[in-house]
């Protein structure tokens, strides 16, 4: 006789990787910020933006985020904000 009940599963689950969009388009960031994590490069990285060994897209620049579409390509840029001299 099994002295454990058999069940379908070792019992173990991952974590959630917390993937997806962080920054939407019209959103403002910092040198550095996240815009979006994801598994392979659905989204390319454009202007002002960096790309992670993981393919998470970062800000270069502080700016403002914009999507666009280049020859059937999405693509994440940010416009750079010129600071006002006080």
């Amino acid at each position: 006789m099994a002295r454990k009940k058999a069940t379908g599963t070792n019992g173990r689950d991952s974590n959630a990787k917390r993937r997806g969009v962080k920054k939407y388009g019209g959103q403002t960031v910092r040198a550095g910020n996240i815009l979006v994590r994801q598994v392979g490069e659905s989204l390319k990285a454009g202007v002002n933006v960096g790309v992670g060994k993981d393919y998470t897209l970062y800000s270069l620049v502080d700016g403002v985020v914009k999507y666009d579409v280049v020859r059937g390509r999405k693509r994440v840029n940010v416009v750079a904000q010129m600071e006002v001299a006080q």
